[in-house]
């Protein structure tokens, strides 16, 4: 053991001490007391620190894991805060903010990426809906293209035009693909409506159900100016064929999430991941400016941030199956998983992310 406690780790393997290192900075938070237990089978999280080192030293390795594992600041270019319509096909027009008061009763966020094949039956889902309830409900639709390569927001537009003339809907093109959260912070964040729904592009929650998350949110706040969040949730289907029949990996990945989550301060809620969500304006004014992942985890810093908040939640249980062409790589969204949430944390714990409350 003393050779051990001097000897330096080989040149490929000094990133396994800073990933220790992370751990011990976030390990101080109260609410992740178990996390080294919880993580202490990581092989790539095992590599002895040397016993010489100050804890002066070590917060500074800490803080270097924080700084390099964190993602980049979001930046918004300008050709994105515009949107082509069937109003205007060729010179795209100026985006709304969040900011701005509300214009629709519902903006609808779709992000996509690659979409041409799933998206077209998802959209006239949607808007047989939405078109079903016109009188007494104004909506947007927002497709939030994240640097597709197949022609989505050029399809989009046509079905804009072509097939639905009496819809409103607005394609938006990132210049660099960021990530589902990216998009759906985007459009979130140039919406119209009182309420924003954001949803995923295959079409695997019933858009019917939006009409349960509507009345749960009725429920929770007595007023829209009070901030109020509604998410879909697939927990009671957990049993069900459409879970069962999810392959091994995928529900391996569920479950270690779910524990993952426990410890990271959002197990009050059953389902973080599903891709069916209602925002308030005042929510989304609060919640999206402070997002800062951009991939798959970004569900769980929405929620993280709506408890810092104390914004009320209510899970509302909705149909759901299986949509083939997922583009998860479930081993990478692991791995990223892990990462992400240690860095989310840390980032909170010691200030660098921050809540601007209004």
């Amino acid at each position: 053991m003393a050779g051990l406690k001097n000897r330096s780790p080989p040149p490929g393997q000094i990133w396994r001490r800073t990933g220790l290192s992370m751990l011990n900075v976030i390990d101080h938070s109260s609410s992740l007391a178990t996390a080294r237990t919880a993580y202490s089978g990581i092989h790539i999280l095992r590599w002895p620190v040397r016993s010489n080192l100050s804890s002066s030293s070590r917060r500074r390795d800490g803080s270097f894991a924080l700084l390099l594992w964190s993602p980049p600041p979001i930046i918004t270019r300008e050709g994105e805060r515009r949107y082509r319509s069937k109003y205007s096909p060729s010179k795209p027009l100026p985006l709304p903010s969040i900011t701005d008061p509300a214009r629709v009763d519902l903006s609808v966020v779709i992000p996509a990426y690659n979409e041409t094949e799933r998206l077209p039956d998802m959209l006239a889902t949607t808007i047989k809906h939405l078109e079903s309830l016109k009188a007494s409900r104004s909506y947007e639709i927002l497709i939030v293209d994240d640097g597709s390569s197949d022609g989505t927001p050029d399809l989009m537009l046509k079905l804009a035009v072509n097939e639905y003339p009496q819809s409103d809907i607005r394609i938006v093109q990132l210049e660099k693909n960021l990530g589902k959260g990216g998009a759906v912070r985007h459009g979130m964040l140039h919406g119209s409506g009182k309420r924003l729904l954001m949803v995923d592009a295959d079409g695997a929650s019933r858009f019917e159900d939006l009409e349960s998350l509507w009345k749960s949110m009725d429920e929770l706040v007595p007023s829209e100016d009070d901030p109020a969040i509604a998410v879909g949730s697939r927990a009671h289907l957990v049993k069900t064929e459409a879970v069962v029949k999810r392959s091994l990996l995928r529900n391996v990945l569920m479950y270690g999430l779910h524990t993952v989550l426990r410890i990271v301060g959002v197990g009050h809620i059953r389902d973080t991941q599903c891709g069916f969500k209602l925002f308030n304006r005042p929510a989304a004014r609060a919640i999206f400016p402070a997002q800062h992942i951009t991939n798959w985890i970004f569900d769980v810093e929405l929620l993280l941030l709506a408890k810092q908040l104390k914004i009320p939640v209510a899970e509302v249980p909705i149909e759901w199956h299986e949509v083939p062409g997922s583009k998860l790589n479930v081993m990478m969204a692991s791995l990223q998983m892990l990462r992400d949430l240690l860095v989310m944390r840390g980032n909170q714990m010691v200030g660098r992310w921050k809540i601007v409350q209004g």
